[in-house]
């Protein structure tokens, strides 16, 4: 008989030894964890790609293979967003990486979340650390390496470092997050140089922009992926907020692409998109090729614009300028070409191009706006002449005497103005040519009732647009008839303010409005659902 073996059993050498402790039942696994050495205990806590659950790890490649040079972690509240990026910072140290920038929405929360967190660097990579010197903002480790601490609402600070990659912490809370972002770009060029942001999603053209560079990968999820947190939390947050707009945003770590009541949603600015696209039903109408809108004119109950030419190719416009919003000393002049083509009901407005510029002098952004006019063989001019009153117009000729410069002074606010011309995109009579990102997101963040929740202080951009179509569209005959009266499969429907009404009266100067409207109470997310008085108009531009 062969007496029984002493020696302890050994699990074969290809085990996953966490999988095979979490299968373990809880005494069973307690006591397979007291027999493990200290070494093999703190092997086993610093096995990262062990422990971290799906959507943690740093993605090996984009989609297609190609190398990344973003990574957005962007989850819901408790995913683990902090400890994978104190782990993946780890990752880069061991990987020779010597220089790191750790930016957080300030100083303060880039040391107390991203260093000093109980996920933080000095608890995830204690190993590693040499020194810690708050003062000096500054992370030294035992490779040699540095990790310097910056904040989201000062770029300047971020000007001139030079790094191997960087970390970003809830970008969504910095105060300037496009200048810091930019500034940090610039100074990214060592080695292969690559950024990780964790954020929890919150609308904003900037994190919308990072997203769409075809060199960003993102990954993430909702809080109730990380089996860590206690059930308890889970089941309470689910009961509050489950089915919630903030529970979409903060819970399941979607990003929200619309803000609250705005003008310009996502959907109507793709429905409003024109792509050269064939024809066929129209052939007959517009010979060959014609400029469509995107999306489907069933669902918007709108009647999509006339079939036109291909644009720089023969199209024929009525009328072709370039709006003007100056810039109050050095921040962005507001520089959109927009043309009408048709007469009558068919009149359709055109945002051709965006040409505005930031930062410039006066000569400089007068010589961008010359540069436009020619570009769009155009002498006609619109500025508003609130910022800098004649001298707009003096500085403009100066930069071409041939300018047909107009100027106009506004005497309600940005967001006011924009009410009317964004019931044009409603009523499918103002369309875009091609993509406009910055221009775009300035109009997703104007909300109606006069709030801006877009980038920079001022919609600038938008604001020159809502100038240039009100010009074009002038001088037609608004006919608003009471929704008792019947509706035509042909008549666009808009909710619109009596307020914005008024306005719209002035920017088109009718020679006739018929005004008699029906109150009603909107539903959520329509346009004018945060003004008290609305009315559901049938609208004939002629």
């Amino acid at each position: 008989m062969k007496r029984a073996s002493n020696r302890p059993r050994r699990l074969p050498r290809d085990t996953d030894i966490i999988e095979f402790l979490r299968a373990l039942p809880p005494h069973w696994r307690r006591q397979a964890v007291a027999m493990l050495g200290t070494a093999e205990r703190d092997a086993l806590d610093r096995d990262w790609p062990g422990w971290a659950h799906e959507g943690q790890a740093a993605p090996a490649s984009l989609p297609d293979g190609g190398d990344w040079s973003t990574w957005v972690l962007m989850a819901g509240r408790g995913f683990g967003k902090t400890l994978a990026g104190a782990q993946w910072i780890a990752g880069e140290i061991a990987a020779g990486k010597v220089s790191i920038a750790l930016v957080g929405a300030t100083l303060d929360d880039a040391r107390r979340v991203m260093v000093e967190g109980r996920s933080g660097l000095l608890t995830v990579a204690a190993d590693l650390i040499r020194d810690w010197h708050p003062s000096l903002r500054r992370l030294t480790f035992t490779s040699g390496a540095e990790a310097t601490l910056f904040s989201g609402a000062s770029p300047d600070m971020l000007r001139g470092p030079e790094h191997h990659v960087a970390w970003c912490d809830e970008l969504a809370k910095w105060d300037k997050p496009q200048e810091c972002w930019d500034m940090l770009q610039l100074g990214l060029r060592l080695g292969h140089p690559r950024a990780l942001i964790t954020t929890t999603p919150k609308p904003g053209p900037v994190l919308r922009g990072i997203m769409a560079d075809p060199a960003t990968v993102t990954t993430g999820g909702p809080t109730r992926r990380n089996p860590h947190l206690p059930k308890a939390y889970k089941a309470r947050v689910e009961r509050l907020y489950g089915g919630t707009r903030l529970g979409e945003q903060e819970i399941e770590g979607r990003l929200l692409t619309d803000a609250a009541g705005a003008l310009w949603t996502v959907e109507l600015i793709e429905r409003c998109r024109l792509s050269l696209t064939p024809s066929r039903e129209r052939e007959g109408a517009g010979g060959g090729l014609a400029l469509t809108t995107n999306g489907s004119d069933a669902d918007s109950g709108c009647p999509p614009p006339d079939p036109l030419p291909q644009a720089g190719g023969g199209a024929e416009f009525a009328r072709t300028l370039i709006a003007v919003d100056p810039p109050a000393i050095d921040g962005t002049c507001g520089i959109v070409a927009v043309a009408r083509s048709g007469e009558g009901q068919h009149a359709v407005a055109h945002i051709l191009a965006d040409h505005s510029v930031t930062g410039r002098s006066p000569d400089g952004w007068a010589r961008a706006v010359a540069a436009a006019a020619a570009a769009h063989d155009t002498d006609e001019v619109i500025a508003e002449a609130n910022q800098g009153g004649k001298m707009v117009k003096q500085i403009l000729l100066a930069a071409d005497p041939r300018l047909r410069v107009r100027l106009v002074r506004a005497s309600k606010g940005k967001v006011e103005r924009a009410e009317p011309v964004a019931h044009l995109f409603e009523a499918g009579r103002a369309v875009l040519h091609g993509r406009m990102p910055a221009l775009e997101a300035e109009m997703k963040g104007m909300i109606a009732g006069g709030g801006y929740d877009g980038p920079g202080k001022s919609p600038d951009r938008a604001d020159a647009m809502v100038w240039g179509v009100g010009e074009v569209m002038r001088g037609g005959e608004v006919r608003v008839i009471p929704a008792s009266q019947g509706l035509s499969a042909s008549s666009p429907i808009a909710l619109i303010s009596l307020k914005a009404l008024a306005s719209m009266s002035n920017m088109f100067r009718s020679k006739e409005t018929i005004i008699t409207a029906k109150p009603l109470v909107t539903r959520p997310g329509q346009i004018g659902a945060r003004l008290q008085t609305t009315a559901i108009l049938w609208c004939h531009w002629t």
